[in-house]
Order: C-alpha cells, then structure tokens, then sequence
C-alpha cells in the first residue's frame, strides 16, 4: 500500500520532499541541534547524503513512472546536484547563521550516486 501511495504521487513526493530541503537548509543555525557527539560521527553529512537521495529516487519513479529516455535520468540527476549547490550557496550568503561546507555538497552528491548506483542495479535485475 505505502509503495503504491509512493509510486502513484513521486511527482508531488518529490515536489513537497525538495521544499522540505529547502526549509531545512534555510533555518537560521540557532534553530538547529548540535550536539558534539552528533558531530563526531558525521551525523549532519549522513542527513545530506539521505535527503538528496530521496530526492533522486523520488525523482527516478517519476522518469520510470513515465518511461522516460536515459537522458531524462542524466537531467534528474543534474538538477539535484544542482540544487544542492544552489542551496549551499544561499547558506553561505542568504540565510542567516548558516554557512558554505564543501563537504555538505560532497555528502549530497554522494547521496545522488548511491541513487544512480541503486537504478543500474535495479534496472539490471529487472531488465528495464
């Protein structure tokens, strides 16, 4: 039931999903948590690495949904990367007490390959 919920409204998931992204990233660092054990293990790039992968993989339904051409995938993929990016950088000069971290992206973008890697397996096993 909960995966055909998810497979019948990937397109508004991912829609809602990428707004709640950017309402994360936008709120002011006093608002957020910080605890120093959190931060040893890499707790907040984990965090990153999740949410840009759902928002691949919300996305990739919605290309399969559709069967949409490789190139589509290829775009999905650009423009989540992208807009990680977009979001950094309106940390580092919009939001307040939010900054730039290099390694937010690296975390997100991983995030996207696990995505990527996920659809080649899957389109493999299922001969898509």
């Amino acid at each position: 039931m909960i995966k055909q919920i998810i497979y019948n409204y990937c397109g508004l998931l991912s829609i809602v999903w990428a707004i709640l992204i950017f309402i994360l990233c936008a709120t002011p660092g006093q608002y957020l948590p910080s605890e120093k054990w959190l931060e040893l293990i890499g707790f907040d790039k984990l965090v990153h690495a999740f949410i840009f992968f759902i928002l691949l993989i919300l996305a990739f339904l919605k290309a399969f949904k559709h069967k949409q051409p490789s190139f589509v995938f290829v775009m999905c993929f650009v423009f989540v990367f992208f807009y990680g990016v977009v979001l950094e950088f309106m940390q580092a000069n919009y939001f307040s007490n939010r900054s730039a971290d290099f390694y937010d992206i690296a975390a997100n973008t991983t995030g996207c390959v696990i995505a990527v890697l996920i659809l080649k397996k899957t389109k493999s096993i299922y001969k898509i």
